[in-house]
């Protein structure tokens, strides 16, 4: 699964001005990153605004990245929800030509217990055809995956191959990667802390601010996964405010608002995420600048 060493990108989803998926500003972000040296992306994540595509719009968006990658990196579906039927049953009917692996986010809003989280994975990995990575993101959800109920899915179903861990939480973070077994990933879902996760063991990142700074952030990440954390440091510390920009107001909000300073894509999101105000945008830009320089 080396595949997913590195850094991989959950990528935002752009929109025309009156609401559409804008297919050529994807095209666009999608050049941008393979030429900005990413691993490989995720397609409808939490950062493309998955929760508010339809069945129809998400196929043509899958089919679309599918299509215009054309096998240069490796490509992971994000399909996720509360109700593990529905899920199943995207995951079941999900055309995988062109992708490697589903990511799929623990389920919001309902905050089942661990057992229930375990049923909830144990569905999903019987009924895929891809591997399965975790994804534990509380701060989204309302609950937390547990290390305990983490390796519990990794030693019982082989094709849940690693997890996407941005609970923040270290003590989870240590307990995850004492036990365990050698091959399951542990996988940074939190850019800010994704320098000290690689120290400890993570493979890599899943990354937002990726978006728009590919080869600055792949480029921090490749020099930590050497070993060399003396240089990877000055990349982490250079980006440091520009990652905190990209969530003060809201993401994908900022990330969006960056790319459309890149003139990448525009930085419509649908209700009820909005655009990130015109102070916020000033500061952003002014990061930018300073990084890409």
């Amino acid at each position: 699964m080396e595949m997913f060493h590195g850094t991989g990108v959950a990528m935002v989803t752009p929109f025309t001005t009156d609401g559409q998926v804008d297919y050529a500003g994807l095209e666009n972000l999608i050049n941008h990153l393979i030429g900005g040296g990413v691993k490989y992306l995720v397609s409808l994540g939490t950062t493309g605004e998955s929760a508010t595509l339809s069945k129809e719009e998400k196929k043509k968006v899958w089919a679309f990245t599918a299509e215009k990658v054309n096998k240069r990196v490796n490509l992971v579906a994000g399909i996720a929800g509360n109700n593990t039927y529905e899920v199943v049953e995207a995951v079941k009917g999900f055309e995988a030509a062109g992708y490697d692996a589903i990511l799929s986010a623990s389920p919001y809003y309902n905050k089942p217990i661990q057992e229930g989280i375990y049923q909830h994975y144990k569905a999903i990995a019987e009924a895929s055809p891809l591997p399965v990575l975790l994804y534990n993101v509380p701060s989204r959800t309302g609950s937390n995956v547990t290390a305990e109920t983490t390796i519990r899915l990794a030693n019982d179903f082989k094709n849940i191959i690693g997890t996407k861990e941005a609970s923040g939480n270290f003590e989870q973070f240590n307990q995850i990667m004492r036990d365990k077994p050698e091959d399951f990933m542990f996988i940074s879902g939190d850019d800010p802390v994704t320098l000290p996760m690689i120290a400890m063991g993570a493979v890599g990142v899943i990354s937002v601010i990726g978006n728009a700074v590919p080869r600055q952030f792949s480029d921090m990440i490749r020099t930590c996964l050497t070993g060399n954390f003396k240089d990877a440091l000055k990349g982490h510390y250079e980006l440091i405010e520009f990652t905190r920009l990209m969530f003060a107001e809201g993401s994908p909000g900022g990330i969006k608002t960056a790319l459309k300073q890149l003139g990448i894509c525009g930085d419509t999101l649908r209700l009820p995420l909005v655009q990130v105000s015109s102070a916020a945008a000033d500061k952003i830009a002014s990061e930018l600048k300073k990084i890409t320089a």
